[in-house]
C-alpha cells in the first residue's frame, strides 16, 4: 500500500486474487527498478551492483544448494566428550564451593561468589551482583571463577554447535545448508544464517574439535584457501605508507618489523612477547584502539600504551595521516567507503555526544579497511567460481568465513584446484602490496596440512 501512494497507484485492485493485481505489480516494480537503478548509478554504485553483488547470488545459491556433509556420529562422540568434561567441572566447582547448587542460576552463582567466599562486588544489575562473563574474567583468578568460566565454555560449545548442529543436518543430503546474507553487515561483509557456519569456534582446543564434524564425502578432501593478514596489507595500500608497505613487499613478518620499528631494536633482536604486542598494535590501529584499550588488552600503563601508539604513528606516518583523513571526509561527505565505493554512513560524526562521536570516529577508521577485504573476498569468491566453471572442474565452494574460502575436491583434481584457486585471490585486485593466500587441505575442517607448491 505505501508502495501504491509513493508511485500514485489505485489501491482498489491489491487483492493477489483480483485480475488487475499483477498489472499494477508489474508497472510498481518497474518503478521501483527504475528508481533505484537511477539512485545507484547517481551514487557511482552501479558497478558495485552489477559486476559483484548480482553475479555473486549464482555462486551463493550453488553454495546454499550444495552444503557441507557433515558427520553426525563425530557430532554425537564430540558431544559426550563436552558432556563428560561439564561433569568433571561440576564436581570441582561444588567442592570449590563447598555445596551443590545451580552454576547455571546468576543468583545462585552470586550468592556464592559475593557472599558465602566473599568475592568484592565489580557490577550490579536489577537482581543483585553481575555474574557476566566481563566480570567473572575480572576475578578469574580465584579457581572457583576460572572452572566456572570454563564450564561455561563447554556448556555453550555444546548446545549451540554439537546438539543444535546434529539437528540441521538433511535428512536426504547429510549436509549443512547455511543461508548467505550480502545485505545484513554495515561493512559489505557476507553472515551467514541457519545456521551460522562463520562463528564455528577456532580459539580453543575444545572448540577447534567441532570442526572435525565438517569433513569431505569419500573421494575428496576439503580445500582452505586463506588471505594472509589482508586488513593490515590493506592499511599499507590505501594509507601509501612505503615502509609499512615494504615490510610486505620484502616478505617480513609484519609483527616483528612494527616490533622493531615501534621499539627501536634489530629484527633479530625482537622477543616473542614484543611481537605480541606489536601485534595487538597493528590490529588495534585498524579499530581505532585507545591507549585505555591497548593497555588493558596488553597488560600496560595507559602512559605505556599511548607511548607504544604514538612511536607506532611516528614509525609509519602515512597511516595517522590516512586514519585521521577518513574522519574527516565521514565528517565532510556524511560518509566513509571501501575500494568497490560501497558507503557507511556516519552522522554521529557530528554528535554532540562524546561516545557516539567517539565510535563513529572509530567506524570512520575501520570500515574503508574491513570493507575492502569484503569486496576482495567477495570478489576472489566470484573470480573462483567462474574459473572453476571454465576449466571443468568438480571443485565446488562451500563457505566462506571472513577472510577464508572452503572447497570441496576431488582427490584428482587437487593439484589443479589449490594453483588455481591461489592465483584467482592473489590476483583478484592490484595493490601496491602483494596479497598473500595460504592453501590447506585435510579430510576434515580441522586436521589440515599446508598445500606443497613444490611437489
Amino acid at each position: 500500500e505505501s508502495l501504491c501512494d509513493h508511485f500514485h497507484e489505485s489501491q482498489t485492485t491489491m487483492d493477489p486474487k483480483e485480475p488487475g493485481y499483477q498489472a499494477v505489480y508489474l508497472r510498481i516494480y518497474k518503478k521501483v527498478v527504475a528508481k533505484v537503478k537511477k539512485e545507484l548509478k547517481d551514487n557511482d554504485l552501479w558497478s558495485l551492483y552489477e559486476e559483484l553483488e548480482l553475479p555473486l547470488v549464482t555462486a551463493l545459491a550453488e553454495m546454499e544448494a550444495h552444503g557441507i556433509l557433515v558427520d553426525p556420529k563425530k557430532l554425537s562422540v564430540i558431544s559426550q566428550e563436552l558432556e563428560a568434561t561439564m561433569e568433571k567441572l561440576t564436581e570441582t566447582i561444588y567442592a570449590e564451593a563447598g555445596e551443590e547448587f545451580n552454576i547455571n542460576s546468576p543468583k545462585q552463582l552470586g550468592v556464592i561468589l559475593f557472599e558465602k567466599l566473599g568475592l568484592p562486588v565489580l557490577k550490579r544489575t536489577k537482581t543483585g551482583p553481575s555474574t557476566s562473563a566481563e566480570v567473572l574474567e575480572e576475578l578469574s583468578d580465584h579457581p572457583i571463577v576460572a572452572s566456572v568460566l570454563e564450564y561455561r565454555q563447554v556448556a555453550k560449545l555444546k548446545s549451540t554447535y554439537t546438539d543444535s548442529l546434529a539437528e540441521l543436518i538433511s535428512p536426504e543430503t547429510k549436509r549443512i545448508h547455511t543461508t548467505f546474507n550480502q545485505t545484513v553487515t554495515a561493512t559489505g561483509r557476507l553472515s551467514s544464517t541457519h545456521p551460522n557456519l562463520q562463528n564455528i569456534p577456532v580459539r580453543t582446543k575444545e572448540g577447534r574439535r567441532i570442526r572435525e564434524a565438517f569433513v569431505a564425502p569419500e573421494g575428496h578432501v576439503l580445500l582452505m584457501a586463506d588471505y594472509s593478514q589482508i586488513e593490515l596489507r590493506l592499511l599499507a595500500h590505501l594509507s601509501g605508507d612505503q615502509v609499512l608497505a615494504e615490510a610486505f613487499r620484502s616478505g617480513q613478518d609484519i609483527h616483528a618489523q612494527t616490533a622493531a620499528e615501534v621499539f627501536g631494536l634489530d629484527l633479530d633482536e625482537v622477543t616473542d612477547e614484543e611481537r605480541s604486542a606489536a601485534k595487538a598494535i597493528n590490529f588495534g590501529i585498524i579499530y581505532g584502539i585507545s591507549s585505555f584499550g591497548l593497555a588493558k588488552g596488553i597488560n600496560l600503563t595507559r602512559a605505556q600504551a599511548q607511548e607504544y601508539i604514538d612511536s607506532y604513528f611516528l614509525r609509519y606516518p602515512m597511516v595517522k595521516v590516512y586514519l585521521d583523513g577518513l574522519v574527516e571526509q565521514g565528517k565532510k561527505e556524511g560518509y566513509v567507503q571501501t575500494l568497490s565505493k560501497r558507503r557507511r554512513y556516519l552522522p554521529n560524526l557530528k554528535s554532540r555526544n562524546y561516545a557516539l562521536r567517539s565510535f563513529a570516529a572509530r567506524t570512520a577508521m575501520n570500515t574503508p579497511i574491513q570493507g575492502s577485504a569484503a569486496d576482495i573476498i567477495k570478489l576472489a569468491m566470484l573470480k573462483v567460481y567462474r574459473a572453476l566453471k571454465d576449466a571443468g572442474l568438480k571443485t565446488r565452494l562451500l563457505l566462506q568465513v571472513h577472510d577464508e574460502l572452503v572447497l570441496e575436491t576431488p582427490l584428482d583434481e587437487l593439484h589443479l584446484a589449490a594453483h588455481l584457486v591461489k592465483k584467482q585471490m592473489e590476483e583478484v585486485y592490484p595493490l601496491d602490496v602483494p596479497l598473500k593466500v595460504g592453501v590447506f587441505y585435510g579430510p576434515n575442517w580441522r586436521d589440515v596440512k599446508s598445500f606443497d607448491y613444490e611437489e
